[in-house]
């Protein structure tokens, strides 16, 4: 497939979604709007198009690609999602709704002080630059290789242009706008996944009951892992318990996907959205993890040799690209592309939110709609885009294909304190040493990294993502002993 193709097809893509950033902020592209879409979204767009948020281009690539090392056991860390999703739905969005928040750290200055609140921010600020920006790194590998090297534009343009492209369809209508483009991106990415299943299976001569049968009988599918407890990450109750708590930290204390929960009318709605989104999510994680078990098929048959491609994340592009004939490549070009600029918009969308929110205040000021406030968070916007090209091009200097792939742990580590924060803050009366908060949010991930490093030489217990317990509870017995008396607690 010529990459004059490609580009061709990724660049109407983007027309569509500027046209339709276009209607959607036409008639209002204030402050109300591009923070939390006026309280107006309809649960039912946003349940969908959280799927394309939640599902990025390392999900989109990697999952498929990690079924020839853990089989399906990656479904055990889905299943516990499901529940810190239902947690979610349960537990923190009543108490966001009853404090009628906007940002939801701002929770953490009203219950634990100014330095805690801050501390909050900050980790968010932190970890979501670092993970959207590795996500977008990933793809925009994956663009350059198939796209951009025909005509030897440098790797740093490419990654100019994405981030371009994105803030011109969501500058104006922030959230109100990625509502509905998400929305669009889901059908793009759904409709990739089914339609690679049908292609790949129709190369192998397989109908619908003999791809079932394929992927079933196959050496790939084996899905729960309950041996050796203490020396592997992989069995169930660490990739379940990590699922659950990855699940609240990533999602419930993250001003991202819980900025457009936060942007419909009732608590009702919200929690629609969440359990809605929960069955979808799943569902669709069984079409990924089912997409590398054919994929490694397929490798086997035509005789692809999956170890020189030096990393299983470049296994499903080289198929779907150069295996397969045109049709199957520009579905995966455009289900992985809308699967990482979801991600993208919604992220820079919610760095501006929180940032303009925590740092800037706007939520204390009379009037958020002033034209010196619009202006503010246009600046913001665009400084968190220059951040996202910096943070990228530094990855692409020191990377190596584990930190990538690493992810999800990286999280346990940056996430980790925040958990500790809330649930200190929900669960006990207690007060905190305010200002010995930022020292302990940054004493705990490194707690936590030194036990991991040595776990197994002093318990012969490998820890996996329930590494973000861990860090967690220690954050939290580090609060209370630093804690200095007992409060009546503020129900919120």
């Amino acid at each position: 497939m010529t990459p004059t193709i490609l580009l061709s097809f990724l660049l109407g893509y983007f027309a569509l979604l500027v046209g339709v950033a276009y209607f959607t902020s036409r008639n209002s592209s204030d402050n109300a709007s591009f923070f939390i879409a006026n309280r107006n979204s309809k649960w039912y767009l946003v349940a969908f198009g959280m799927i394309g948020t939640a599902l990025s281009g390392v999900t989109f690539i990697s999952v498929p690609g990690a079924v020839g090392k853990s089989e399906f056991g990656y479904f055990q860390f889905v299943l516990g999602n499901a529940v810190g999703f239902i947690i979610i739905a349960t537990v923190l969005l009543p108490l966001y709704y009853r404090m009628n928040l906007i940002s939801i750290y701002t929770y953490l200055e009203r219950r634990l002080g100014p330095h805690s609140y801050k501390t909050g921010a900050v980790i968010f600020l932190l970890s979501r630059t670092i993970g959207s920006s590795l996500r977008l790194f990933l793809v925009a590998i994956v663009l350059q290789r198939f796209i951009f090297d025909a005509w030897n534009v440098p790797f740093w343009l490419t990654i100019v242009l994405c981030l371009v492209l994105i803030w011109l369809y969501t500058h104006k209508g922030g959230l109100k706008t990625i509502i509905i483009t998400d929305t669009l991106q889901t059908v793009f990415l759904l409709l990739s996944v089914v339609l690679s299943i049908i292609f790949i299976s129709r190369s192998l001569n397989l109908d619908v009951a003999g791809t079932f049968e394929a992927v079933k009988n196959s050496s790939y599918s084996k899905m729960f892992f309950w041996e050796d407890f203490m020396g592997t990450k992989s069995h169930f109750l660490k990739q379940f318990l990590g699922g659950i708590f990855v699940t609240i930290a990533m999602t419930g204390l993250d001003q991202d996907l819980m900025q457009k929960n936060l942007s419909m009318k009732t608590i009702g709605e919200a929690q629609k959205n969440m359990f809605t989104f929960t069955g979808v999510f799943v569902v669709m994680n069984i079409f990924f993890l089912s997409v590398g078990a054919l994929l490694y098929i397929f490798a086997a048959k035509n005789g692809i040799d999956v170890a020189a491609l030096k990393t299983p994340d470049n296994l499903y592009p080289e198929i779907a690209l150069n295996h397969l004939n045109i049709i199957p490549g520009i579905i995966f070009m455009l289900g992985l592309t809308a699967a990482t600029f979801a991600t993208t918009d919604s992220a820079l969308t919610a760095l501006t939110t929180s940032f303009c929110m925590d740092f800037l205040h706007f939520d204390k000021k009379e009037d958020q709609n002033t034209p010196e406030l619009v202006r503010k968070r246009h600046m913001v916007h665009i400084g968190f885009s220059v951040l996202m090209v910096i943070v990228i091009l530094i990855f692409k200097v020191i990377n190596d294909d584990s930190v990538v792939n690493s992810m999800f742990i990286a999280a346990t580590y940056t996430y980790g304190p925040l958990l500790g924060l809330f649930t200190f803050g929900m669960f006990t009366n207690r007060a905190v040493a305010d200002k010995m908060v930022p020292y302990i949010c940054v004493a705990s991930p490194l707690l936590s990294f030194y036990i991991k490093s040595n776990s197994l030489l002093w318990f012969g217990y490998e820890i996996g993502f329930e590494l973000i317990i861990l860090n967690a509870l220690i954050t939290f017995i580090l609060l209370w002993i630093t804690g200095k008396t007992a409060v009546t607690q503020t129900k919120f």
